[in-house]
């Protein structure tokens, strides 16, 4: 295992940024920076052995200032969406960023976790990522100190780790962002991409993406993964669900026990023979085809548009902060935040 450092490109203020190379012997590699915590690169062999970059993202800083899509970023303090961009807590009424119709999307655009400078340090196997985030910042109570540590192992784990306290209860449920494109990060869009996932509910929302409060059983709906199919089959049927928000954007309830790691998911890329599988602890998963990526110039000149890379964003369910039927995403001086997600990689 080894982590090398380099010099990535400057803020507009002129503060350097570092990416940071942790790569293993098997052949992958996965490169993050300190501006958001973001994952630009994840290197991984198909079943040639030749290595392709799965991820979508940019080549230099500059368009991470920017990053409407979310490329690779750690969201937080809160992702996914808040309804009427505001919550109560312990009685008091807390209000957020208006940013997404008359809702409150990834807590904020300018100010949140993704377009912060984070302090890294290195490990012998990753970098853990680090800031503290000010009561009353973003409208989120609360005096916290965040961490995301993203650690390589020798059996292609991609590990991220997230820690968080805060001296107040508040709102805490963070996310990574990436978009995979298991052909390589230019190949094209994922409809052809095999997707299996252990989740037998998911949360239907209304317009503008807000959960209902029901959770309701796949069985016999185009949100049916339990058994693998392609992403592509039913992501454009006449379904009023796909066509509130234009394809897969929902997040599913899955099986098992939350707090405790499980396997939540398959990808596989028949082409490459490239398969990601996903374990969490945590008791949602925001599948996201990437319907809404407008025309972008990422790495290596690819042009990225609509479903160019899929998202599998672990998670305690949109708008839990206005649903005490969802499972709590409050987190205080009685209880920190605690959770980790593992992207693992194999071929067939």
């Amino acid at each position: 295992m080894a982590v090398t450092k380099e010099f990535f490109g400057k803020t507009k203020n002129g503060q350097e940024i570092s990416r940071y190379y942790i790569t293993n012997s098997k052949g992958m590699k996965a490169g993050v920076i300190n501006y958001g915590a973001i994952l630009v690169n994840l290197f991984v062999p198909d079943k040639n052995g030749n290595v392709a970059d799965v991820v979508l993202g940019y080549d230099t800083l500059e368009p991470y200032f920017e990053n409407s899509s979310f490329f690779g970023a750690t969201v937080g303090p809160n992702a996914n969406r808040i309804a009427g961009a505001s919550f109560e807590l312990n009685g008091q009424k807390y209000q957020l960023d208006v940013n997404d119709g008359k809702n409150n999307l990834h807590s904020h655009m300018e100010l949140g976790y993704h377009k912060c400078i984070w302090e890294a340090t290195e490990q012998e196997d990753g970098v853990m990522f680090s800031l503290e985030d000010a009561d009353g910042n973003m409208g989120f109570p609360g005096n916290k100190k965040i961490s995301v540590t993203y650690t390589l192992t020798e059996d292609n784990e991609l590990k991220i780790a997230y820690k968080g306290t805060s001296d107040k209860n508040t709102v805490l449920n963070m996310t990574n962002h990436t978009y995979f494109n298991l052909a390589g990060h230019n190949a094209g869009n994922i409809h052809e991409h095999v997707l299996q996932m252990n989740a037998s509910s998911y949360t239907p929302v209304v317009k503008g993406a807000i959960p209902t409060g029901e959770i309701a059983p796949v069985a016999g709906t185009p949100f049916d993964f339990c058994v693998a199919k392609k992403v592509g089959r039913d992501i454009d049927a006449d379904n009023e669900q796909l066509k509130l928000v234009g394809g897969y954007d929902h997040n599913w309830v899955l099986d098992g026990k939350e707090g405790e790691l499980r396997e939540i998911a398959t990808v596989t890329e028949e082409t490459s023979g490239r398969v990601m599988k996903t374990f969490t602890d945590l008791p949602g998963v925001q599948f996201y085809a990437g319907n809404s990526i407008s025309p972008t110039e990422g790495k290596e000149g690819a042009v990225y548009s609509a479903r160019s890379g899929l998202c599998l964003e672990t998670q305690y369910y949109p708008d839990t902060a206005n649903k005490p039927e969802f499972p709590s995403a409050v987190f205080g001086p009685d209880r920190e935040y605690d959770t980790v997600t593992i992207y693992q990689f194999f071929t067939k």
